[in-house]
Order: C-alpha cells, then structure tokens, then sequence
C-alpha cells in the first residue's frame, strides 16, 4: 500500500486538507439513496478510503494535530462518520459484518467520550456539540437494537435520558421537545416483548430451525427453479404504532427473522456473562460471532416507512422479492392511545429521515403553516369507511392517490416471483381488489399472506389498546409464534420460565416439521408454494402462517368468524386446514402443556400430537448442538 504522504505535504496541512474532502465526500454519500438500479457506490468507497486515512493519520500523529487545533469532538466526529458509512452499507446490503464494524467504532466514541469537553459538563459545551452528542446515542441505540446487544441498550438510554435533561438545564433558551421523543419513544419500544426477549432469536438460528441443506423435497412432477428469497421491502404505518425513529415495532420483527442468526451468538449473548461490549480481545469476539462464512447471504431489506409505489419500482430484482405492508386503510379518527409527547408528529418524523440520510445536524422543527397530524385527518377523515379497490394508507403527503397503494401498484411486480405479506384491517378489501385483477399477472403469480381483519379480543384490555403496546398480532405470529401464542392466551413473559418455553418451542417446532411433511407430499399444492419451500426463510414463514390460522380458528372467542382469520393465495391443500386432524392435533398439544385447552374448541376424538422418531433425533442433535456451544463458550 503506498504512504500516505508521498509529496512530503507537511502531515498537518495533509490532515486538514483530507478532513475538507472527507466531508464533501461525505454529503455526496448522504444523498444516496439505499436503494435503486442507477445508485454509485464509487463515492461509498472513496469516503471510506478517505476517513480511513484520517483515523490512521489521527492515529498515528495525535499530538501534533492537538497541537495544530484538532479539538477531541473533531476526532469523535471522524469515528461516527465511519460508523455512519458502515451501518448505510449495512441498510444496502443486509451484511450484518457492516453492522458489528458500526458497533466498534460507536463504542470507541462512548468510551472514550470524544463528544463531551474535558470538563465532562453539557454546560460547557456548545448546543452543536450537545446536539452531536445526543445524535450520536440515537444512532448507536439502533445500531444496537439490530444487533440485540440489550445490556448496551440499557446503558445508552440512561445516558441518553441524562443527556437531554442536562441540556434543558443548561440551554434553557432551546426547545428540546423532539429529544425528549425520541427518549420517550425507545422507552415505549423497549417495554414491549422485554420478558421474552431473551427466550430464542427472532433470526433463522440453527438452534431452533431446520439447516438450509436439511430441507425436504417436494415430491412432483412441477420443475422447480431453486429460487430463493433475494430482496425484501418492509414498510409498516399506523398512527400511534410503537416504533423509534422510522424502525417500528413491526418491522423491528419482520427485519430480525429475515436474517441468519450467527452459530452460537445468541447462546453467547444470552448468558449470565454478556461482555463483548468492551475493547481488544471482545472485539473481536463480536466479529467472530458476526462474520460466520458458513451461512449465505442475507437477503437485502429495506425500510420504507412511508413508502409510494415509485420507490418500490426504483429495486433491483433477481430472485424472490418479499413485500411486507403493515398498515391501516385509512387515518385512525379515534387513537385510544395518545403519544406522550407534546412535539408534532412532522418533528419527530423529520427526526427519523435525518437518521436515515447520515445527518449530524440538530433536528429541524417543521415550518409554520404546516397543516398538523390532526388536521390531516380531518381532513381525510370522509375516506376512512371506504375501502375503494382494498388501498392501503401510508400516511398523508400530497395529493390524496400518493398516500394510497392499491392491489393494482404491484403488477408490475409480477414480472418475477413475488411473495406478498398484508397486515392491515383492510386485508380483505385488499384480497378482493386483487381477484379483480387477477390473471393480470405479467407472468408470475403471487403468493400472498393476509392478515385477519379484526384482532382477537384480549383477556386484559381493548384490541385496538394491545395492538399498540404489543404490535401486530398476525406479524408477531410470523416472527414470534411461541411469543404471539402465549400473548393471546393470557401468559405473559414475566410469570413464563425459560426452561418451559424452550419446551413450548420444541413442541412447535415438531407441528411445523409435520405440516411441512404434509404439504410436500401433497398432490394439490400449487407451483407457487413449491418454490416457497425450497427458500429456508419463506418456508418458516409459510409454516408459521399455517400455525396462526389453525391456533385462530380454534380459539373459543373466535371460532367460526372469517374476520379473525387470516388467509393465504393461492389456498393450500385441505389436508393443512384448521379443521384437519393434524392441525387440531398441533394445537391441542401446545394448548395441553400450557394447560389452556379450554381456551379452544376441539373435534371430539382429537388428542395430542406425539413427536415422531425424526423429531427425536433432532432433539438428540440441537441438544448436542447445545452442548458443545456450551463447552466452547467456556461455561
């Protein structure tokens, strides 16, 4: 590698000159879009070849360039500039290596305090350093929201709640409403699921699900193509949802159990000792646990949280492509829970798109004149009851056909293979939209997942009330079954020992593979979901969805009511139909060990599922599997 100065430029002079070309580098980078056919990465790469000079030259010539001016906040900025470029490589790629170089270097700032003065008091620092500062927390809380480092999360809101108030201390003049948000919003984010959090990975983990190259075949005479899932867009709007910045609860989840979990990281993390959170050796331990070359690729996810279809057609295509919509179908008049916040939802929303644009500025309060959340709706508010083609609203900006996506949108879609998840109360004014069009398909058809229109009622409060402190039902069977089972009959993580749940989860795990056995070797079962099981993660989703419906059309309060059902396009075989022996089976047999059979209504002559000699040995093996972690890990 050639020197650095190899024109004698004196280093100081080199060093500044290098820091004004990193920056204009730096804002060519932030207005990239993560997505797109047209998009340049040659700017991505020369900003990183540019800060990685500065943070050797920095390195290596720290005393001079202290001496020269260089101001310690000036070297915490180069640190979260990097961090900033590796956790956008991260959102384009979906290579979670991005994400632990990230951490690195966000955890370098925090403990090295790059961002306070040498007197440690917010008094004495200026309001862009304050602001620097506290933008710093929030980027790095996401980075380790993704990563599920929960002790450090813990820690950062801390520091993050102290922060803003001593800046509304000691900056009495300045409005700091949309930090105290943002606080609000992460303490919102981490009540919810906190209990069972730490029970299994919402990530594919061979610990819990089937290896890829285990996989079953399906038996028919259909020529498969081995496609697999490449893209994903996951884009979740509901008014009041829990979310922090523009990652909401919902496609927190969907984003987590589409990526591999890394051999032996969440044994590890999830262990009395949680201590690859410091310096040297742990560092590396994070890579290592990140950086596992034995599994594929992840597939590339991006968050829209307020999406137009125009962004959809901006994405590469080669694969399967996934599109998760999770959203009303139309402005909520009524919201039974009320943010407590008092800034506008424009403020806190402009605090999100500066995060997604690598911004480092103070967030930005929304002009004058601009019309309020309310009165949008107000406004809107003569469209709520209808449903006009099953649109699906995705918050007010515009004319009112661009909040809207219609079944109609995703036709264009249908040039490759396509699987559709719709989360919405107008899930099934969607489903109708789409049969008018069907057969419109430019070639290939869409599988399609749909939500119940109407949530259970719950044993405590109101559906609409539980749906915004727990999220999505239907999403969380998805990504969480065990989790969304034990929510909907009552149990709650606090009074649910682990041991127990492992077993729950073993129990599940034997329903799925049994469902799986049937589908493959049924002769009625569509092309589309033949492809489906070849793709480990569409399969577990698939699976799962099978699951939801049976535990739904069994449950006793919502028994034989289509509203509560959730449906799927093409329909699967009847052999995998609540009502069929086999599902009965599955769910009386998590219900029996959860003691809650009389929650559901079962055909007389149905008994428990019992595990086969399959799912013994594959007992025996994530047993053995455990162990041998075990004994690696040192415990």
């Amino acid at each position: 590698m050639a020197p650095i100065n190899s024109n004698n430029i004196p280093m100081t002079e080199l060093f500044w000159s290098l820091l004004d070309k990193a920056d204009r580098k730096f804002s060519r980078v932030r207005d990239l879009p993560i997505y797109g056919r047209n998009r340049n990465d040659a700017d991505l790469h020369k900003a990183f070849k540019i800060y990685t000079q500065l943070w050797k030259l920095q390195q290596e010539h720290r005393q001079k360039l202290v001496e020269a001016g260089l101001r310690r906040w000036e070297i915490g900025e180069i640190a979260a500039r990097i961090a900033q470029l590796y956790y956008g490589q991260y959102q384009r790629t979906s290579d979670s290596s991005y994400l632990a170089e990230a951490y690195i270097f966000y955890e370098a700032i925090l403990s090295r305090e790059y961002f306070r003065d040498s007197s440690g008091s917010p008094a004495q620092q200026d309001m862009a350093l304050a602001n620097k500062q506290l933008r710093f927390l929030a980027r790095f809380l996401i980075v380790c929201l993704v990563l599920g480092r929960r002790e450090m999360i813990a820690k950062l809101v801390g520091l993050l709640k102290s922060m803003v108030d001593e800046c509304k201390k000691s900056f009495q003049e300045t409005e700091f409403k949309e930090w105290k948000h943002v606080v609000q919003e992460i303490v919102r984010f981490l009540k919810v699921d906190t209990p069972f959090m730490n029970m299994r990975p919402l990530r594919y983990s061979f610990l819990f699900d089937v290896h890829p190259d285990s996989l079953p075949i399906v038996a028919s005479s259909y020529t498969k193509r081995n496609l697999v899932l490449r893209d994903v867009i996951l884009s979740s709007y509901h008014s009041n949802e829990v979310k922090f910045t523009e990652l909401t609860l919902d496609t927190f989840r969907m984003l987590q159990c589409l990526e591999w979990e890394p051999s032996g990281s969440f044994s590890t993390r999830s262990g009395a000792d949680n201590s690859h959170f410091g310096t040297g050796t742990n560092r590396l331990n994070l890579l290592q646990d990140i950086r596992d070359h034995t599994l594929p690729p992840n597939p590339r996810k991006l968050i829209l949280y307020r999406p137009s279809i125009t962004h959809f057609l901006m994405l590469p295509r080669d694969g399967i492509m996934l599109i998760y919509l999770s959203t009303a179908g139309g402005p909520a008049l009524n919201n039974p829970v009320s943010l407590t916040s008092e800034t506008s939802l424009d403020a806190a929303e402009k605090i999100g798109e500066n995060f997604n644009n690598l911004e480092m500025s103070a967030p930005v309060r929304p002009p004058h004149g601009r019309p309020t959340h309310t009165s949008i709706q107000n406004k809107e508010s003569h469209i709520v009851g209808s449903d006009q083609q099953g649109r699906l609203w995705f918050g007010s900006r515009g004319n009112g056909g661009s909040n809207f996506i219609y079944p109609c949108d995703l036709i264009p879609f249908t040039r490759k293979p396509i699987f559709l998840v719709i989360d919405s109360d107008k899930s099934q004014a969607f489903k109708a939209g789409y049969e008018v069009i069907h057969g419109a398909e430019k070639g290939e058809t869409t599988a399609i997942l749909l939500s119940p229109s109407s949530r259970p009622p719950p044993l405590t409060s109101s559906g609409e009330y539980a749906r915004f402190q727990n999220g999505s039902q239907f999403t969380m069977f998805l990504t969480a079954p065990v989790q969304a089972f034990c929510f909907l009959i009552g149990i709650s993580g606090m009074n649910f020992d682990r041991d127990k749940y492992d077993k729950a989860e073993k129990l599940l795990s034997f329903s799925l593979n049994e469902w799986e056995r049937t589908l493959i070797t049924s002769n009625g079962l569509h092309p589309v979901w033949i492809e489906v099981l070849g793709d480990p993660f569409l399969r577990r989703l698939l699976l799962r969805f099978i699951f939801c419906k049976a535990v739904l059309a069994l449950y006793a309060p919502t028994r034989h009511q289509e509203e509560f059902l959730p449906e799927c396009l093409p329909h699967l075989p009847d052999s995998v139909n609540p009502e069929s022996a086999i599902s009965q089976s599955a769910v009386m047999q998590l219900a029996d060990f959860l003691g809650v059979t009389n929650q559901f209504v079962f055909a007389e002559g149905i008994v428990p599922a019992e595990p086969g000699t399959d799912d013994a040995d594959r007992i025996i093996s994530s047993n053995a599997q455990e162990c041998h972690l075990s004994d690696a890990n040192g415990s």
